[in-house]
C-alpha cells in the first residue's frame, strides 16, 4: 500500500499529475536542455513524458522578496489538514489518521503504561532508545535552521505527531525548546513519530483563532517516498513486506536517478535520504527554496519524476516522446550498469511464459514478437539475459520484414525504464500538510532505527544491517563491560555534552565524555545527521547575509530556479 497521507493515495493517472486548470500548459516539452535566463525566473524543465506542451512555461519565482515571503495558501479548509489516511497497517510509511486524529496535545492523552505494544516493540527498551539513543539536538539543529541554538519558528511552530502503544494518534504537537520535545517524547513513549509542516502559528493554537484561514502550512521539506511494495509486479524474489539484497538494489537504482534529477535538474544541495526501517527509502529535500514551495509546484515536480504509471493490469507503463528529455538520458545511463545485473540477472523478470507474454506485447513488431515466442516455447524457462538477448538476435535473422530498427531501440529503451526506473509514491510529495516518519524513529515492526543512507556507500547499504534498538542498547551495556562504566548512562542525550570530561580512574588523566551513541553502529549515522545539519544552517547563514556561494558552487546553470 502507498505511503500516502492523502485520501486519493492511489496512483495518479496521465491527467491527474497537476489538477490546476493552467499547470498542465506550464510544463513545455523541449528537445534540449536549455540554460536558465539571466534574469529572477527560470522555467520548469518539462516533464520528461509530457506528450503536447503549452508555449508558456511556468514561472517560479526566485526574487529575495519572494523567497522570503510565505507561499501563499488559497482556500485551505480545517478539514483538509486531516487528509493523512494510514498507508500500512505496520507503520512503514507516513502519519496515519488513526485514533485522536485531532488531538489538541499530550496533556489530552492517555499515556500507556509498560505493558507490551501490539506491534511487540517493548516499550522499556524504546523507552530506553529514546532516553539514551535519540540524536534530539541534531535533529533540532536539523529542523530549526539556525547557527545559534535559540529556536525559531521553523522549530517552535513545527508539527509533530506521535503514534502511541495503546493506539491513539496524535497531531499538531508543538514545542518551545529542543528540551521540551525530548520531555514530552520521554513521556508520552511513543512507537513512532512523525514531522509535518511548519505553521503559520503555534499548532497547539489552532483551535483558538477566530479563522481557520489565520491558521494554515507555511513551509516544509520536499520529500519523496520510496516502497518496495510498489515493485511487487516486477521483482521476483520477494513480495509485499518481504525484502532482501536483490529487490534493495531497486532502491538504490531509484536513489541515484532521483537524487541526480534534484541535484542537475532542479539545483537543489541539501537532500537527506533516510531509510524508512524496513522497505523503503524518504528523501528530505532541506534547501530553503524547496520548503517555501506552495503546493503547485510540488506537484510539478512530483509529475516531472513521475515516469512508470498505471497498475499490475494495465499496458504500457512508459509512454514518452521523442528525442529523450535529457533527465531520461541520463537515468538511462545510469540504469545501463545496473539491468543487466540487477533486473536481467538477479530478478530473472521473464523466466516463467506469463511475464514473457508481457515482454513480447511491449516489442513494437508483431512478427518478431511471433518469432521469439516459438523460440522461447522450444527453451522452456530459458534466462531472462538470454531472452532480452534474442530480441535482438533474431531482429538480425530478418524475421520481420518490415521491423524498424529505431523503433525496436526505443521500445527497449521504455522496457529498461519500466523495469528499473524509480516507483515513487507521488501522492506525498503534492502537499505541504504531508507528515512523514522522522529520521531516527523506530519502525515498530522491525525494531530498526530510520537511519541516514550515505549516498558515498550508496551501493554498500544493507537494510539487513541496519541495527535494532535491542541490538544499540546492547551495544552500550557491552562497551561499558569492556571500559568500564564511569560515564553515567544517559540521562541527558541531548548531544550537547560532548566537551564534557570524565577522570579515568587508572591513569587519573582527564578523557573526553563520550555519549552512548558513540559505543554503537548508530555513530556514523548521528555524525552524518551533523554534519548535514551543519551544512545546511551554514548555507543558511550565507543565505541570511546575502553572501554568494563560491563560484565553483553555484547551481548548474539549466537548474530550476525558485
Amino acid at each position: 500500500m502507498p505511503h500516502s497521507t492523502s485520501p486519493a493515495a492511489s496512483s495518479p493517472g496521465p491527467d491527474e499529475v497537476l489538477p490546476d486548470a493552467d499547470a498542465g500548459a506550464d510544463l513545455p516539452q523541449p528537445s534540449a536542455p536549455a540554460p536558465a535566463p539571466a534574469h529572477s525566473h527560470a522555467t520548469l524543465p518539462a516533464r520528461p513524458d509530457e506528450k503536447d506542451g503549452g508555449p508558456d512555461a511556468m514561472d517560479l519565482d526566485t526574487t529575495a522578496e519572494a523567497s522570503s515571503q510565505l507561499p501563499a495558501v488559497q482556500d485551505l479548509k480545517m478539514d483538509d489538514m486531516f487528509d493523512d489516511d494510514d498507508d500500512d497497517d505496520d507503520g512503514d510509511g507516513d502519519g496515519d489518521g488513526n485514533g485522536d486524529g485531532d488531538g489538541d496535545g499530550a496533556e489530552r492523552a492517555r499515556v500507556p503504561t509498560a505493558a507490551p505494544s501490539s506491534t511487540g516493540l517493548d516499550p522499556e527498551v524504546l523507552r530506553a532508545y529514546y532516553q539514551r539513543l535519540l540524536p534530539f539536538r541534531p535533529l533540532f539543529q536539523w529542523l530549526n535552521h539556525s547557527m545559534t541554538p535559540t529556536p525559531t519558528a521553523d522549530f517552535t511552530h513545527r508539527e509533530f505527531a506521535f503514534t502511541l502503544s495503546n493506539e491513539a494518534y496524535l497531531r499538531y504537537q508543538a514545542y518551545p525548546t529542543v528540551d521540551q520535545w525530548r520531555k514530552e517524547v520521554l513521556r508520552l513513549n511513543p512507537l513512532r513519530f512523525e514531522i509535518g509542516p511548519v505553521y503559520s502559528t503555534n499548532p497547539r493554537d489552532r483551535k483558538t483563532l477566530s479563522k481557520s484561514g489565520h491558521f494554515r502550512p507555511v513551509a516544509k521539506e520536499l520529500v519523496f517516498d520510496l516502497d518496495l511494495t510498489d515493485y511487487d509486479e516486477i521483482r521476483t524474489c520477494c513480495d509485499q513486506a518481504s525484502i532482501c539484497r536483490k529487490c534493495w538494489c531497486f532502491v538504490t537504482m531509484a536513489i541515484k536517478v532521483v537524487d541526480a534529477a534534484l541535484r542537475e535538474d532542479f539545483g537543489f544541495r541539501h537532500v537527506l535520504w533516510v531509510y524508512s526501517g524496513r522497505r523503503g527509502a524518504h528523501a528530505w529535500v532541506c534547501d530553503a527554496r524547496a520548503r517555501v514551495m506552495d503546493d503547485r509546484r510540488r506537484r510539478a515536480i512530483a509529475g516531472y519524476l513521475d515516469v512508470v504509471r498505471g497498475g499490475s493490469q494495465s499496458g504500457k507503463k512508459v509512454n514518452v516522446k521523442r528525442p529523450l528529455h535529457p533527465h531520461l538520458s541520463r537515468s538511462l545511463d545510469i540504469l545501463k550498469d545496473h539491468f543487466p545485473t540487477d533486473v536481467l540477472a538477479a530478478q530473472d523478470p521473464w523466466r516463467d511464459d506469463e511475464p514473457a507474454k508481457r515482454l513480447l506485447s511491449l516489442l513494437p513488431d508483431k512478427a518478431l514478437a511471433e518469432a521469439l515466442r516459438k523460440k522461447w516455447a522450444a527453451s522452456p524457462q530459458r534466462a531472462s539475459a538470454l531472452k532480452w538477448a534474442d530480441i535482438d538476435a533474431v531482429a538480425k535473422t530478418g524475421a520481420s520484414r518490415h521491423l524498424n530498427a529505431k523503433e525496436l531501440l526505443e521500445a527497449k529503451q521504455d522496457i529498461v525504464l519500466e523495469y528499473s526506473y524509480p516507483r515513487l509514491d507521488v501522492e506525498v510529495s503534492k502537499k505541504l500538510i504531508h507528515l512523514l516518519k522522522s529520521p531516527f524513529a523506530v519502525h515498530p515492526r522491525t525494531g530498526r532505527v530510520c537511519v541516514p543512507i550515505n549516498l558515498r556507500q550508496l551501493r554498500a547499504f544493507d537494510p539487513g544491517a541496519v541495527p535494532t534498538v535491542t541490538e544499540l542498547l546492547a551495544e552500550i551495556d557491552a562497551w561499558d563491560a569492556a571500559h568500564g562504566s564511569s560515564v553515567a548512562a544517559g540521562d541527558d542525550n541531548d548531544n550537547d555534552n560532548d566537551n564534557d570530561n570524565v577522570v579515568d580512574d587508572a591513569a587519573a588523566a582527564p578523557r573526553p565524555r563520550l555519549q552512548d551513541y558513540e559505543k554503537t553502529r548508530l555513530k556514523p549515522y548521528v555524525e552524518q545527521l551533523k554534519a548535514f545539519a551543519h551544512a545546511l544552517m551554514l548555507d543558511e547563514k550565507k543565505t541570511a547575509a546575502g553572501v554568494r556561494r563560491p563560484r565553483d558552487d553555484v547551481r548548474p546553470p539549466d537548474a530550476m530556479e525558485f
